[in-house]
């Protein structure tokens, strides 16, 4: 599969598991075993109209058009300054949904802080906000070494969520996303990102953190049942639930409904479990119907075009 289809794929498939959870965000799991997502629908929890996504795809792109033009920790970081408070790369032109942790480092960062130290660092400063946006910088890291690959994650993560267990979610989704970048398969990506980050992760400061991430690394999280993963916006929850939606299906459109119909923080699950879909099935792997609902959806491949040509183009 050509890497075109890798990256418009990777963008438009996380803005569709975006959309596909934002009316649902919120309900139990248990009620939505008894009503479960299928299709796009809308309105519900946000009264938005079907195909609308949220702050997990407007900051995904917000990263996507800065590094059309390279690394710049300063030019992102005035994207998610104009997204905030200027509507840029929003739906409809409003955002309508936010978390505390991105609320705060965004005013950091609106005052002048220096961007890798707006995020909050402390533990309670944990939630999914960094992961659910990252998936960009594994195009732009690809071709990079290891130590810049980890190095600049961190760094991208930092904005919002400078906690090192932020940083280190991100650091294992950006490498599975890279591997499947690579043509590898699902299981494949998974058991070579192991590899990769135990070597990187068993280092100070990162080692006195990893045993947070001993289901994913020590084990196969695709094994667990279901009802030992929580779909809750704790970033652990989010990337243990996203691997195990993954790992555990043979399509991006099932893949994409398992993780809504976990329950809890549906549109960030969705999210973050649909950029890797994306990539491994590719645009064309994307139901049609589906991507015929995305509000702004030509301005997205557009941008998925144009970050192509940047990192790939020859």
């Amino acid at each position: 599969m050509n890497k075109r289809n890798k990256v418009i794929g990777g963008l438009l498939g996380l803005c569709i598991g975006d959309a596909l959870g934002v009316p649902v965000e919120f309900e139990s799991r248990d009620s939505l075993k008894i009503n479960p997502v299928t299709d796009m629908i809308g309105y519900r929890t946000y009264n938005q109209p079907p195909g609308t996504w949220s702050d997990d795809s407007a900051l995904t792109l917000c990263l996507a058009d800065s590094l059309c033009n390279g690394l710049n920790i300063q030019d992102i970081a005035n994207k998610f300054v104009k997204w905030f408070y200027e509507g840029y790369w929003t739906p409809y032109g409003e955002v309508f949904d936010v978390g505390n942790t991105t609320r705060i480092a965004i005013s950091h960062l609106k005052n002048g802080k220096n961007p890798i130290e707006a995020g909050p660092n402390d533990e309670f400063s944990n939630g999914n906000g960094s992961l659910m946006r990252i998936l960009p910088l594994a195009f732009y890291l690809e071709k990079r070494n290891i130590e810049q690959q980890f190095e600049i994650t961190h760094q991208v993560s930092r904005l919002t969520h400078g906690h090192l267990r932020s940083q280190m979610a991100c650091g294992i989704y950006i490498q599975v996303a890279i591997n499947l970048l690579k043509g590898n398969t699902p299981e494949t990506a998974y058991e070579k990102m192991k590899n990769t980050v135990s070597d990187y992760y068993s280092k100070q400061p990162y080692v006195t953190e990893f045993h947070h991430f001993r289901r994913i690394m020590e084990y196969d999280i695709s094994e667990l049942p279901e009802d030992a993963i929580k779909s809750s916006g704790y970033v652990i929850d989010t990337l243990e639930a996203s691997l195990w939606c993954f790992l555990n299906n043979n399509s991006y459109k099932d893949s994409v409904l398992t993780a809504v119909n976990l329950g809890g923080d549906t549109d960030t699950v969705g999210a973050v479990t649909g950029g890797l879909a994306g990539i491994y099935y590719g645009y064309k792997g994307l139901p049609e119907k589906w991507i015929s609902m995305i509000a702004r959806v030509e301005d997205i491949i557009k941008l998925g075009e144009k970050l192509y040509e940047a990192i790939y183009g020859i």
